[in-house]
């Protein structure tokens, strides 16, 4: 059922939907045009939606609908949670059902985008087509183009890292630092970062990140993604679907190639001058070539 919905302002709505183990915030932009709406889905695990913002201008074009999954942002979590893909899998069916979004496109961004295939993976009605932005289906080789760009890292800032995972110290505001060097060159490249990327790292559900991924970016993966490997079963997608990654991106180009290649009829479109979040660096061409991509989809 729907626990609340209420009026932010002229064509926005949000509130609370129930979903397994809690309750979680949405938004919604409506639309006076008539494509199919776009369902947002950000990543993490735990990195609340409001980076993903600049996706709410193709509201010209249809709705667009966010929401920040349980344990992060506006969606706390109340009591022992088992964090899993399938949990999340569900919550996902879950806003579907309660919003009425029985026609959709999903957009999912990194760990969103992971969510996104795992959906799909199921057969869900409806789904006209996907946008995955950066979203590695395979955890061993993010992990290995995660150590050959750290390898590119000052030696300083490398010598940090490996001191403090050495230790086990890595809440250590150090070690964080160096980490947010890796960010400033591979997650988000725009100086100084953007309000809505501040907002996000100050919503951060570290206890989701935790259980689903591990204690650092680049490794060891002890949570439920450590054995995430799709690359076999890309090719049950069938739903049009675009692949979008940035020249500099933690998901690199050759993984994001090796998704786009996985799934019949994929689009690959790398941004030259991004890394994680195109959408981000490079807003205009962006929100262009969704758009491209989205009017095949209508018609």
């Amino acid at each position: 059922m729907t626990t609340s919905i209420g009026s932010v302002g002229v064509g926005t709505s949000e509130g609370m939907l129930d979903v397994p183990d809690g309750a979680i915030w949405f938004q919604r932009i409506e639309s006076q045009a008539g494509g199919t709406p776009l369902l947002c889905l950000h990543g993490g695990p735990g990195m609340p939606h409001d980076y993903l913002e600049p996706l709410a201008a193709l509201s010209d074009e249809r709705q667009v609908i966010f929401y920040d999954q349980l344990g992060c942002g506006r969606s706390p979590a109340a009591g022992d949670v088992v964090w899993t893909v399938d949990r999340f899998v569900e919550e996902l069916a879950a806003v579907r059902s309660q919003l009425g979004l029985s026609e959709v496109v999903i957009f999912g961004n990194s760990w969103g985008g992971m969510l996104a295939i795992r959906y799909m993976l199921d057969g869900p009605a409806g789904v006209s087509a996907l946008i995955l932005s950066s979203a590695p289906p395979s955890v061993s080789q993010w992990l290995t183009d995660a150590a050959k760009l750290r390898s590119n890292l000052p030696s300083s800032v490398q010598e940090v890292l490996r001191i403090h995972e050495e230790r086990g110290h890595y809440a250590c505001p150090e070690y964080q630092g160096a980490v947010a060097e890796f960010y400033r060159r591979h997650l988000c490249r725009v100086s100084p970062w953007p309000e809505c990327v501040e907002r996000t790292f100050a919503g951060m559900g570290g206890d989701v990140y935790m259980a689903m991924w591990g204690p650092s970016e680049f490794g060891p993966v002890p949570g439920a993604l450590r054995d995430w490997e799709m690359i076999d079963r890309l090719p049950e997608i069938r739903v049009p679907t675009l692949v979008t990654c940035g020249r500099f991106d933690e998901a690199s180009p050759e993984h994001m190639g090796m998704l786009a290649a996985g799934i019949p009829g994929a689009e690959l479109a790398i941004f030259e001058a991004s890394s994680h979040t195109a959408f981000i660096e490079e807003t205009p061409a962006y929100l262009a070539r969704l758009r491209t991509f989205l009017a095949t989809v209508d018609s």
